[in-house]
């Protein structure tokens, strides 16, 4: 089986269950949530500042740090159950080297997460200009800044797949790749922060919030370089560890 079958397979094994469209329900309610804070939330002193301007606006519909967070998980879960379920063994039955096997998971997995952080962003932009629509203020974030914050959210949606779905490798148990995988993006990045001077320019969120375009702690090439490692090196943790470890 040449490569690109076996990616379309692992693409067909992620969309035969229902979990992509329980995460996609997670995406909707975020929405929900989302257009009812812009409709009918205020300030302190009961003004609306936090959407007088584009910039307030691009922020408020910054997707990318949730898209870490949520692709993460959907990561984790869709490897780590293969494992816990014994269906992996097909899969290195059907594709005897592991690595390309793994390989071609996680290159299903980057595209499944790339997909949930864009539709999240989407949703996310269109939840903002529904809320609006109650308000006295117009949508005013730019074309450019729109389209920011929509590859912002797919790259990092793609990056946190890839995250995951190494814990989950790693780990090979669902309960224990899902924790995991927050303590990776939830728990560990504001106790590095309290830790390591300047961490805090290098953590998941700040870097999503730049490649957003809502902080200017790093460059984005920088921002950009940074998510990759970070999806990277549990994904390299998880590729030894299958080809060094017993399937079952």
């Amino acid at each position: 089986m040449n490569r690109f079958r076996t990616v379309r397979a692992e693409l067909r094994k992620l969309t035969s269950t229902r979990m992509p469209l329980a995460f996609l329900t997670v995406l909707v309610v975020i929405g929900v949530g989302t257009a009812i804070a812009v409709a009918f939330g205020t300030d302190m002193d009961g003004s609306k500042t936090f959407i007088s301007t584009g910039a307030e606006q691009q922020s408020l519909m910054a997707f990318a740090a949730n898209a870490l967070v949520i692709a993460g998980l959907f990561g984790a879960i869709a490897v780590a159950r293969e494992y816990s379920h014994g269906t992996v063994v097909l899969t290195f039955l059907t594709t005897p080297r592991r690595s390309h096997a793994v390989l071609a998971q996680l290159a299903a997995i980057f595209v499944a997460g790339s997909l949930l952080g864009l539709v999240g962003a989407a949703v996310s932009a269109g939840s903002v200009a529904v809320g609006l629509t109650a308000t006295d203020y117009g949508f005013m974030v730019p074309a450019a800044g729109l389209l920011q914050v929509l590859a912002a959210s797919t790259l990092a949606g793609g990056a946190g797949a890839v995250l995951g779905a190494g814990v989950g490798s790693f780990v090979r148990n669902t309960g224990g790749a899902v924790t995991g995988t927050f303590l990776l993006l939830v728990i560990m990045p504001p106790l590095a922060v309290q830790a390591v001077g300047g961490a805090a320019s290098w953590v998941p969120t700040t870097l999503a919030n730049v490649l957003s375009g809502v902080d200017s702690a790093v460059g984005v090439g920088a921002a950009i370089a940074a998510i990759a490692v970070w999806a990277l090196v549990p994904a390299a943790m998880g590729l030894v560890g299958v080809a060094r470890r017993d399937v079952v």
